[in-house]
């Protein structure tokens, strides 16, 4: 099926419940937001914006099905939200720090000894962290179709590879590493990696619209998926994620990312020793930062302001979350488009709320 956009363009859908009467930053960012979306021929958009301590501005563009013309809603729309999943799977692995079940610095097989020995010994923060030497994607697995229905079963895909370097030496992107984490959080925890997710963290912070994507099941409010097809959009190939719940395989709303990311501005949930174990970029053996936690990337913007959050992509997906704890911002936003690039899009966002 092949439908274009450009017909849709500028229906533009605002979130119920919030002011016509919008604000001088709303307008603002709203306009932001419009042309870059316009811009890119997106099918849906969703954007929220928290600041102090509520949340200022969250909008629907476009469609979460173009065909059925059915619009986004911030508040249920689900989006593929890609390598975000890390960081809420890092939230699950703090819960096990902060309790002492998990010692970031003891070696995998502590938690995971189905998980064969490799030349050099690997410890749960190296590879929370991406300096494990796991490999990433190979081939077409990204495009993966397999139905994987336990945490064991992901491991296969590369538990019996070489490490592509000694921990700690470089810094290499792993989704397949939090694989091993989900592991790590089901052997420290005596509790199966979905089920944990959901009563230590989805449950507790009020993320009723965040759940895995199982492909044989329907899941209320989940958006199509569109990849670029030409000058028009198509429906993106099927793919199942299963594969990698931990690092790629959640499916949330952006409102459901503010209340994530709220609970990080304080030490109600994690407390300040374990938000700083998870979020604090970790060191190459040469010294060189990271700038890389575990499941937190950190940035820093023109006005030297850091954030910390993630990115994510998927086949028909591409996500941000962002928090900035010394404005008490969060900024989330994503698109069912796989051909996103978002540039500096939040930071244009952050800015004309911070100059407020």
């Amino acid at each position: 099926m092949k439908k274009s956009l450009f017909a849709f363009l500028f229906i533009l859908i605002p979130l119920t419940g919030f002011s016509q009467d919008l604000s001088v930053a709303t307008q603002k960012a709203d306009s932001i937001v419009q042309e870059f979306f316009i811009s890119n021929n997106f099918p849906g958009m969703s954007v929220s914006v928290f600041k102090g301590n509520e949340m200022v501005w969250s909008k629907g563009y476009g469609f979460a099905d173009v065909e059925n013309q059915i619009p986004v809603d911030p508040s249920v729309t689900k989006f593929r939200i890609g390598s975000v999943s890390k960081t809420l799977t890092a939230a699950g692995l703090g819960v096990l720090i902060q309790e002492d079940k998990v010692d970031p610095d003891a070696e995998i097989q502590k938690y995971v000894p189905q998980f064969p020995e490799k030349n050099y010994p690997i410890t749960v923060k190296q590879v929370a962290g991406h300096i494990a030497g796991i490999r990433h994607y190979r081939g077409s697995e990204f495009m993966s179709k397999k139905l994987y229905e336990t945490v064991n079963e992901g491991l296969t895909i590369f538990m019996n590879d070489t490490l592509l370097f000694e921990p700690g030496t470089q810094y290499s992107y792993s989704s397949y590493g939090w694989n091993l984490i989900s592991a790590v959080i089901e052997g420290a925890s005596g509790e199966e990696f979905l089920p944990f997710m959901k009563e230590e963290v989805f449950d507790p912070l009020g993320m009723n619209n965040t759940v895995p994507e199982w492909s044989n099941q329907e899941i209320p409010d989940l958006t199509k998926f569109y990849a670029r097809s030409g000058d028009s959009n198509e429906e993106a190939e099927f793919v199942d994620n299963s594969y990698k719940w931990a690092g790629g395989g959640f499916v949330g709303t952006t409102e459901d990312l503010i209340m994530f990311g709220k609970a990080f501005l304080d030490h109600d949930y994690l407390n300040e020793e374990t938000q700083a174990q998870l979020m604090t970029p970790q060191t190459l053996e040469n010294g060189e930062s990271t700038n890389y936690g575990m499941g937190w990337s950190v940035l820093t913007d023109d006005a030297g302001r850091i954030w910390t959050g993630h990115s994510g992509g998927s086949v028909g997906g591409r996500t941000m979350f962002l928090i900035n704890k010394e404005n008490r911002m969060v900024i989330a936003y994503t698109v069912n488009h796989s051909s996103a690039s978002f540039g500096d899009l939040h930071f244009q966002i952050a800015d004309v709320f911070l100059d407020e």
